[in-house]
């Protein structure tokens, strides 16, 4: 079978964490007689510096043709003036709003290979396998009105973290599903204590609960639950909640598993169906890495898992994802890592070894 991949490198260590992932790719190709043409374009810093814009006409338009689109990363020191009129960011978060990806999943498990290798102790983060869903173009990155302005006392700016009932309903359904398919536990995260747009957060799980009377309903404060992320992280299954408060828990999250460069994350339109695949943007959830860029250090695993996520949700192709997962499982089994999960007695490796190591195994 053939398919049609966007591949966005993105900036900084986004170029060489994708060429692993392409590696990859290849390899199921070979072993499962596939074909993926991938098409290469510009987004973020990179995008800015080529184009004028961090999200170019063309680039849209040739993930509009793809069945999927596969990004790196953007940013970087280089365009983080704040008084810039746009930024790398915004390529992102335009990708997101015209691709209509409002759904962004983010697993979290931990591989007993690492359970040593994280800030945790090994009882705390053992058997932790949990999901974030993520709503991904409302609240403050999108609400209205967004603004920067004087005044003769000084500067002022303004967010809003707006959402209609349409927007958190259609979330709330792809928690409920999710956990509905996994072990039936769904943490609905808000600030109902204080925002408007969480007491109808709220209100709305509330009354969507009745139909998945399967799943248990909890409803955490998002202090509460980054607490109890730190503290019981095994007691979680699906948690699901608006945009900035998933920004910032999954990032927390990702400490549970060693390293930002294990972990891959799917941003769809919808929850995907037996048989329907969705398109879908697949990404680490790891930044740039200015610092890293060019060294031949970064961990590419993140990547590579997102390919697979690509696979399993967007082409369907459930045995090609299983072969990439697997691939990474014996790399870490016969004791490869990079530095930032290097932990003794094992060999440490750069992004392209590491690259070449799932391929070989694929």
């Amino acid at each position: 079978m053939n398919f049609d991949i966007a591949v966005l490198p993105g900036d900084g260590v986004g170029p060489e964490v994708v060429a692993e992932a392409a590696k990859a790719l290849d390899a199921v190709g070979q072993r499962f007689d596939h074909e993926f043409f991938l098409a290469y374009g510009d987004v973020g810093g990179v995008a800015i510096d080529n184009w004028g814009s961090a999200l170019p006409a063309p680039t849209l338009a040739m993930c509009k043709r793809c069945r999927a689109v596969l990004l790196g990363a953007v940013g970087g020191p280089k365009w983080d003036d704040p008084q810039a009129p746009t930024r790398p960011e915004d390529g992102l978060l335009g990708l997101r709003q015209k691709l209509g990806l409002y759904a962004n999943l983010r697993p979290v498990k931990v591989n007993p290979l690492l359970a040593d290798s994280t800030n945790f102790k090994p009882q705390v983060v053992k058997g932790v396998d949990l999901m974030v869903v993520r709503e991904l173009t409302g609240g403050l990155y999108f609400g209205k009105p967004k603004r920067r302005w004087r005044t003769s006392r000084g500067r002022r700016a303004v967010d809003s973290m707006a959402y209609s009932e349409q927007e958190i309903e259609r979330i709330l359904r792809v928690g409920f599903e999710l956990a509905r398919m996994r072990r039936k536990r769904l943490a609905s995260v808000d600030k109902a204590n204080v925002l408007e747009s969480s007491r109808l957060w709220r209100e709305i799980a509330i009354e969507m609960a009745p139909h998945y009377p399967e799943v248990a309903l909890e409803h955490l404060l998002v202090d509460a639950c980054a607490m109890r992320l730190i503290q019981r992280p095994v007691d979680f299954d699906v948690i699901v909640t608006e945009n900035t408060f998933g920004d910032i828990l999954t990032d927390e999250a990702s400490m549970l598993a060693g390293s930002m460069g294990l972990l891959p994350s799917a941003s769809l339109a919808g929850l995907p169906q037996a048989g329907k695949p969705r398109y879908g943007l697949y990404e680490p959830i790891h930044g740039s890495a200015p610092r890293r860029a060019g060294q031949d250090v970064a961990n590419p695993i993140a990547t590579i898992l997102s390919a697979a996520m690509l696979l399993r949700l967007s082409l369907g192709l459930e045995r090609e994802a299983a072969a990439i997962e697997a691939a990474v499982d014996r790399a870490l089994q016969a004791g490869f890592r990079t530095y930032d999960i290097m932990a003794p007695g094992c060999t440490q490796v750069g992004t392209k070894r590491m690259g070449d190591l799932v391929a070989e195994r694929v």
